[in-house]
């Protein structure tokens, strides 16, 4: 059953992504990890990477807290920064262990409070051979009408660093 949620979600969420990419601008970061695509994938594929993440950029996230749901779709989670208390709030929308992509939809904060009215995070693990992969994070948004001249983006900084933290974790795990 949680397969066939999935797999709607998937192909909702893909049919939307056909009808509205149309205008949406990308920031993508790569970064390749020596380790199995599975290990990785079980980081990311529930919560587990954000809680990494916020511990080890404790100076950065403040707070990690799910406001529903237990790390599968549907959940939805809420990032406080430091020092100024500014979130970020997601609801994690599709998430294929086949095909080892996550993706989330942002509700409030990130670019979404500086005029953008879409931002869709997205995480593909990619492998390469049996002991190493890519993580690629990609993040979607588009630009209201009266904010382009502003030119606001989200922040790829954070899902970069968040890569570094899982690589350094995960290949220092290894040995």
């Amino acid at each position: 059953m949680l397969k066939q949620v999935s797999l709607i979600c998937f192909l909702v969420f893909s049919c939307y992504m056909g009808v509205e990419s149309q205008g949406l601008k990308h920031l993508t970061n790569e970064l390749q990890v020596n380790v199995a695509a599975n290990r990785v994938w079980e980081l990311y594929r529930h919560l587990g990477i954000s809680r990494l993440t916020a511990q080890q950029l404790q100076n950065v996230i403040q707070n990690v807290q799910v406001l529903e749901g237990d790390g599968g779709v549907g959940t939805k989670l809420k990032l406080t920064f430091a020092p100024g208390n500014s979130s970020y709030t997601e609801r994690f929308i599709v998430i294929n262990d086949e095909k080892k992509v996550k993706v989330a939809k942002g509700l409030e904060g990130g670019c979404l409070a500086i005029g953008c009215s879409v931002q869709i995070v997205r995480f593909d693990i990619v492998e390469k051979t049996n002991d190493s992969c890519i993580i690629k994070s990609d993040i979607a948004y588009a630009v209201k009408k009266q904010f382009e001249t502003n030119d606001p983006k989200p922040n790829i900084q954070l899902l970069a660093a968040a890569a570094q933290i899982a690589k350094r974790f995960l290949e220092s795990s290894k040995k």
